[in-house]
């Protein structure tokens, strides 16, 4: 039965991940950049929120009303003065740029915030749980969670398929320079696809929040998490990154049952293994490819 605990917490852990990962997937999916800073933007979402309940004293869910609005605001500005002109001089260009994003946001956090660890309130569903059995209990927030992250990642699958927008989204992410052809306005179309990831971003960085404590320098990790999630699911998959953040989460609880210091491991070697059953994959297309045109 403790095995049994461990997917099913694995499960719900690995919804936070599609829910951190679904900004980043979006991001790549149209516009091709994998964004470094990602984990840092949903860091901004946490200290926005903290912000404004420790000022306004106000609950963190009521201060999701201004955050995400305000992130929407921050990733249009981030595209319009930054990612725009680096996505003009090559695909290694962006990387740099969202790597430097980095750095300088965990500064300023830190300048700001100092580099105390800092928590946000879950409410009443923090501490509450669902208990199935001695061994299983099932922890309200995290279902809450999982919940959002389907929310969110249906709601994004909808947009694409039934929405203006998304029709949009997806013709610039195929060919821009076609779409711009048909009068499709493909700098606009990225900044309200970053204006979207960031959002979500800051989303699942208040969850983070309210799931664990902080600090200015957490948002390497949590890209490290987001990332492994998105190319385990395969890379542009929005569903697929739902399956790789429960098969991430999963697989870093079952490591855990054997070892807590196999808790970050095992999902790493997890991930690797993706990598190398891919490339094997590959291999017989790439080789047959090359005999064509040997």
């Amino acid at each position: 039965m403790t095995w049994v605990a461990d997917v099913v917490h694995g499960i719900l852990l690995g919804g936070f991940y599609a829910l951190l990962a679904s900004g980043l997937a979006l991001m790549f999916g149209v516009m091709r950049i994998i964004n470094l800073a990602h984990g840092s933007l949903a860091l901004i979402g946490a200290y926005m929120a903290l912000l404004l309940t420790e000022h306004l004293h106000i609950s963190t869910y009521l201060a999701l009303a201004p955050v995400l609005p305000g992130a929407l605001v921050v990733g249009y500005l981030l595209q319009r003065t930054m990612l725009e002109r680096s996505l003009r001089a090559g695909q290694l260009v962006p990387l740099l740029t969202t790597f430097g994003l980095l750095i300088v946001i965990a500064n300023l956090l830190q300048q700001f915030f100092s580099p105390d660890v800092h928590s946000l309130d879950a409410g009443r569903i923090g501490p509450a749980s669902w208990h199935v059995s001695s061994t299983l209990s099932i922890p309200w927030f995290d279902v809450l969670t999982l919940a959002i992250a389907f929310t969110v990642l249906g709601g994004l699958q909808l947009v694409l398929r039934f929405t203006q927008l998304g029709r949009e989204l997806r013709a610039t992410a195929e060919d821009p320079d076609t779409a711009e052809l048909v009068g499709v306005n493909a700098r606009a179309v990225y900044a309200r696809a970053t204006a979207i990831a960031v959002a979500i971003a800051a989303l699942a960085g208040v969850f983070y929040g309210m799931r664990s404590a902080f600090d200015p320098n957490a948002g390497a990790n949590e890209l490290l998490y987001a990332f492994e999630a998105v190319v385990i699911g395969g890379i542009g998959s929005l569903w697929g990154t739902l399956g790789g953040g429960i098969v991430l989460g999963v697989s870093q609880e079952l490591g855990a049952q054997i070892n807590q210091e196999y808790f970050a491991l095992a999902g790493h070697v997890v991930f690797l293994a993706v990598l190398v059953a891919r490339s094997a994959a590959q291999a017989p297309r790439i080789r047959y490819t090359l005999r064509r045109f040997a």
